[in-house]
């Protein structure tokens, strides 16, 4: 058996819900939180993680890893800045949302502070790491390094002690541990520069106002002065109307955010007009009046898909963190309350099909048919009667489901939050990576909590639109009726239905022609002789084939051949980049003795309209940072916007024999004329079947995602 020679990946970052504590409240957690909770404690406790787990791990992002980085970026600036001006750059860039390259800036800096021994330099560029983290979400990363800063004396204890401490209150923030928020605000401030105090002011109000301390949070926004600046006005008098919410006055309230739905502020009136009409349904659902909340609601989304491309360092800066998603919770939450499931469906595909535009950040191509959701009668049009689409939106309160046939829609509410969801789907999935031999019981629970509330008959096409932490969950392998899903449904899944209808209507068959990239040519520690075989094995099923293997599997030759490419095969490593999903990475062969990378970003200027199939038979490439509310922001994205039809990637380290079965029956399929959903089934079943190979790590990582009805032939 030569399985584990394909997770030899590595990766940047790891799952952030697996910071979240369950957060089962008083009462004890259900069977199926138990049994995972029990396994994975048992399994802690007995033997050492599968070294292929352990693999995963290996970090990109450690003090030290980006230190050696910061000397290689430094050696290749043709301009060599001084320490102090590449933190200036980090803090520059991290302001307009440029989280890797800001990072990288940070890296240079503290490179250089630990080559001429600069304790002072060493504080700015850890302070500036964590800065970076935060913003982008990575939290543990965000406070080990804000630790780190404060292990040095600074010379001005202003430009880091200050801000350090309201980075570690900022994180306890978006973990919702308010009290301590409000001690590391209030350490801010002893050490905050006359300038600084005014923003970390106004984070403490905040804090205070959801700790519940409102006496405190009013007396210290009184004592604030009025900005001047109109974008920090506007923040602040949205604190102003959230404290008199919290101090239950919603009609002063009502009254604050409707002068704001109006208020201007230069380029960026609209977004804070949102938030404005937002507030106000807050303060209508607390004066008992759900239809004007929800008509409030329908004001916040009107002009939303214009405004949520940009990062707004200010929001972070006063201790607001915003999210557009929740305003689309909200109104799916709110609606669903009123029992209009049609709408409540239709705002949840909103929050989807148009969040395309949130990653790029206007850098790459976008396919026109990402930017338009589809309405349920139209997506009930094009429907099989055999076909059922099963759509998730993780609420902060409950998951809402709701299944979609020709002729119906049925709303399906399920109590679990979603930090308990979270909480979870990381257990399941890490029971799986270990190959533990009670993943089947944890499924079997998996499927009476999420599938059987559902009611689908077995045999049903299945086109599954996953949200938040259920992204990260393999689907295929929750049982129902002793039978793994796999066995009872071809299955697929989606970022968003719109999207994948549209995909279905474009490209309904794809010429038989195969180009496979495998086992790239870097070093002998990233070999990879399976994926080798794997791609010699899949060309064979197509008379017209170009594979490119070892030395010849490089970029260059990648980028001259994908726009021709109607299937497109790649086995090779892959890094997933969670602070940036567009530097996430796929390790191509050495050129010109230097490491090649495709990045993702880079497949988004791709050309790929004529590419119908990708396959990424690579460790983990379906993952991704997920942004709250929003599905898998990484290598997905790119290949769909770049114009693929059909997507299958991997959500865990893939055993090379168990790929190479997947593969070949899934591409035999193909070659035979058989649907890219069917054939996906057939190669999980036939791994399934075998018996040294039945546990779900071998079968179940591959994902289908996109046009599932994709068929192959001339």
């Amino acid at each position: 058996m030569q399985w584990a020679s394909r997770t030899a990946c590595w990766r940047s970052g790891w799952l952030a819900a697996a910071w979240l504590t369950a957060g089962w409240g008083a009462s004890a957690p259900p069977l199926w939180a138990q049994s995972v909770q029990q396994t994975n404690a048992q399994q802690t406790n007995a033997q050492p993680l599968a070294s292929e787990a352990a693999t995963r791990l290996v970090d990109a992002d450690t003090l030290l890893a980006l230190t050696q980085d910061g000397a290689i970026l430094y050696a290749q600036d043709a301009i060599k800045l001084d320490g102090y001006q590449y933190c200036t750059q980090a803090a520059s860039l991290a302001d307009q949302g440029e989280f890797r390259q800001s990072i990288r800036a940070a890296s240079k800096a503290l490179h250089l502070a630990i080559t001429n021994d600069d304790p002072n330099l060493q504080a700015l560029a850890n302070r500036d790491l964590a800065i970076a983290f935060s913003y982008s979400g990575q939290f543990d990363k965000a406070e080990t390094f804000a630790n780190e800063a404060l292990k040095y004396p600074a010379k001005d204890p202003e430009m880091v002690v200050g801000p350090v401490n309201k980075v570690l209150g900022d994180i306890r923030m978006r973990q919702s541990n308010y009290a301590e928020a409000v001690r590391y605000y209030d350490a801010a401030l002893k050490t905050s520069s006359e300038r600084y105090a005014p923003l970390v002011h106004s984070s403490l109000v905040n804090a205070l106002t959801e700790a519940g301390e409102l006496t405190r949070a009013r007396q210290t926004f009184d004592s604030l002065p009025k900005p001047e600046d109109p974008v920090l006005d506007a923040q602040w008098q949205r604190t102003l109307a959230r404290l008199l919410l919290a101090e239950n006055k919603p009609s002063a309230a009502a009254d604050l955010y409707r002068q704001l739905t109006s208020a201007k502020v230069g380029t960026d009136s609209a977004y804070y007009q949102m938030w404005a009409w937002e507030g106000l349904a807050q303060a209508e659902i607390a004066l008992g009046d759900k239809r004007q909340a929800a008509a409030a609601l329908d004001h916040a989304l009107n002009d939303v898909d214009g405004i949520r491309a940009r990062f707004r360092s200010d929001e972070f800066k006063m201790g607001l963190f915003s999210d557009v998603q929740s305003v689309f919770e909200s109104a799916i939450g709110l609606y669903t309350d009123v029992n209009d499931p049609v709408h409540a469906f239709e705002l949840s595909e909103r929050s989807r099909s148009r969040a395309l535009l949130d990653t790029v950040r206007g850098r790459g191509a976008i396919a026109p048919e990402s930017l338009s959701s589809m309405s349920l009668p139209a997506l009930q049009k094009m429907l099989a009667a055999d076909e059922r689409v099963v759509e998730f939106h993780s609420l902060p309160d409950r998951l809402q489901a709701w299944v979609i046939g020709p002729n119906d829609i049925k709303p399906v509410t399920i109590a679990v939050n979603r930090t308990q969801l979270a909480t979870v789907v990381d257990g399941f999935r890490n029971f799986i990576i270990n190959r533990n031999n009670g993943a089947a019981q944890i499924a079997d629970q998996l499927g009476a909590l999420l599938i059987a509330p559902l009611g689908l008959s077995s045999g049903q096409r299945l086109i599954v639109v996953p949200h938040g932490a259920l992204h990260y969950l393999p689907f295929q392998a929750l049982r129902i009726e002793g039978q793994y899903l796999i066995e009872r449904h071809p299955m697929s899944t989606a970022p968003s239905i719109s999207v994948a209808a549209q995909l279905a209507q474009r490209t309904p068959r794809a010429a038989a022609s195969l180009t496979a990239f495998g086992n790239p040519r870097v070093s002998d520690a990233y070999e990879l002789p399976g994926a080798a075989r794997e791609v010699a094995e899949v060309s064979r099923l197509f008379t017209r084939n170009t594979v490119y293997t070892g030395i010849q599997a490089t970029k260059t030759q990648f980028l001259s051949t994908v726009a021709s490419a109607p299937l497109l095969h790649i086995a090779a490593h892959a890094q997933v980049d969670l602070v940036d999903p567009l530097y996430s990475k796929i390790l191509l062969a050495n050129e010109n003795g230097k490491q090649s990378f495709l990045e993702a970003r880079e497949v988004l200027d791709t050309n790929m309209q004529r590419t119908a199939l990708v396959t990424l038979s690579a460790c983990e490439s379906g993952l991704g940072r997920i942004a709250q509310g929003d599905e898998v922001q990484g290598f997905t994205r790119s290949f769909l916007s770049a114009g693929v039809s059909a997507l299958i990637a991997s959500l865990w380290p893939v055993s090379d024999d168990a790929a190479e079965l997947l593969m070949r029956t899934m591409y035999g399929e193909l070659a035979r004329g058989v649907d890219v959903q069917r054939a996906m089934q057939a190669g999980q079943v036939a791994v399934l079947t075998q018996s040294d190979l039945s546990h779900p790590f071998f079968w179940a990582p591959f994902n289908m995602i996109g046009d599932w009805r994709l068929t192959v032939g001339n």
